[in-house]
């Protein structure tokens, strides 16, 4: 009698090793990229962060002072976007997964995947044509009426290009992308689950309330990071859209505006020199940070539903 032996590991074939040697390739060289990225911004953004005082110019020896109300504006245009778009995503993607009939529903999400392919100009175009033209009356009513809120205090902009605006263009740009992931996942939902809520008794709106939305509120909170992902690192739109003033301000539709660290960098570095190109650099560094740690974030969300679900 023979000892047994340990299992033969399959022959690939050509094609396969190929095929999984260029894929690991592939995957190396995100990191390689990442990794090169990370460094270039590091090394040439030292001087912005340790300059003396004798060698630093104004600029430098304040960076704080600069890039804090930068950070403050990037946060605060990607927040509202978000605030503005998740709702109409989840609206949308439901609507596509469990209301239009299938024909619709097909067309529809054609026309979803396809706004995600617009370039930003075109977004920024528009934002500065048709949105801040139609939008500035309504922010007039809003500070007539509403004026009390601090939000909507202040002198109204009298051509519509506030934070407000470039947040509505930006919560456009983040749509696509945040419905289609929003509707994968309703779709994925269990179908069971659906049925039984159904044979229950329930109605459509209770059975998703009761069985489509607790699956997917994952998915819904990992689309909603990418899509914050997304309009942190928006570049053209906002400078296009955005009269920025650089201060801290919470006002809505007043013509002194935060402006974020992308549009400052577009619009700064074709003059910059010296040490002024460190310093925007490290804004760079800042946000790169920033945008790496919220899809960090949104990773470990998915990875976390993978885990329960198995355990499950």
């Amino acid at each position: 009698m023979t000892a047994p032996t340990a299992a033969a590991k399959p022959v690939l074939s050509l094609g396969d090793r190929i095929f999984s040697r260029s894929a690991i390739f592939a995957g190396s060289m995100i990191l390689v990229t990442l990794a090169a990225v990370a460094i270039f911004l590091i090394t040439r953004s030292l001087p912005a962060f340790v300059a003396t005082k004798e060698s630093a110019s104004l600029l430098t020896s304040n960076f704080w002072a600069y890039v804090g109300p930068l950070i403050f504006g990037t946060v605060w245009a990607a927040v509202l976007a978000l605030l503005i778009a998740l709702p109409l995503s989840i609206g949308i993607a439901l609507f596509i997964s469990h209301y239009a009939p299938r024909k619709l529903a097909q067309v529809l999400g054609y026309v979803v995947d396809l706004l995600a392919a617009v370039p930003s100009v075109v977004f920024g175009l528009w934002g500065i044509g048709v949105l801040a033209p139609a939008v500035q009356p309504v922010f007039v009513w809003l500070n007539s009426n509403l004026g009390w809120i601090p939000l909507f205090g202040g002198t109204v902009s009298g051509t519509g290009r506030t934070i407000l605006t470039a947040a509505i263009v930006l919560a456009v740009m983040v749509l696509p992308i945040m419905t289609a992931i929003c509707r994968e996942i309703f779709l994925q939902a269990p179908v069971l689950h659906e049925e039984a809520a159904l044979a229950l008794g329930a109605t459509r709106w209770e059975m998703i309330k009761m069985a489509v939305l607790p699956f997917g509120r994952p998915g819904i909170v990992s689309a909603a990071m990418l899509g914050l992902g997304r309009a942190l690192g928006e570049t053209m739109a906002v400078a296009m859209v955005l009269s920025a003033t650089g201060i801290v301000s919470l006002k809505l539709l007043t013509s002194e505006n935060p402006s974020t660290i992308a549009a400052n960098i577009a619009l700064s570095f074709p003059e910059a020199y010296g040490e002024n190109i460190n310093i925007l650099i490290a804004t760079g560094l800042i946000l790169f940070i920033v945008t790496f740690l919220v899809n960090a974030i949104a990773r470990w969300i998915v990875s976390r539903r993978a885990e329960f679900s198995g355990a499950n």
